[in-house]
């Protein structure tokens, strides 16, 4: 049994969000929401709240023990970029993409 949760348009560029994506798969919940708190990276606040929200739908949704749960999987696969243009020397513009992502986090349950 995996309970899901998915938290989707994060004004983050995907890369940026799989550093710390990277540091908590694996992990019991316990472990990965100590070490989101304690992360200085800007990804790190709205990936513990998409793990409590995941935990949340694991315990009520799958009636599943809180206590055995574990990160299956994360990943974060980008989503739309939002396309703005920055003023340059001589009339010129470059374009700025700013990235966005889709996060999503599965969590297991340990036998």
């Amino acid at each position: 049994m995996e309970a899901k949760a998915y938290l989707k348009y994060l004004r983050i560029a995907p890369r940026k969000v799989q550093i710390s994506c990277d540091l908590i798969r694996g992990k019991d919940v316990s472990a990965a929401a100590a070490i989101l708190m304690n992360s200085p990276k800007a990804a790190s606040e709205p990936l513990l709240k998409l793990l409590r929200s995941a935990m949340a739908n694991a315990e009520n949704n799958h009636q599943m023990n809180p206590e055995k749960l574990y990160v299956a999987q994360v990943f974060a696969c980008p989503g739309p970029i939002l396309k703005r243009v920055m003023p340059r020397a001589q009339g010129r513009a470059f374009r700025i993409n700013k990235r966005t992502s889709h996060v999503t986090m599965v969590l297991g349950e340990k036998e």
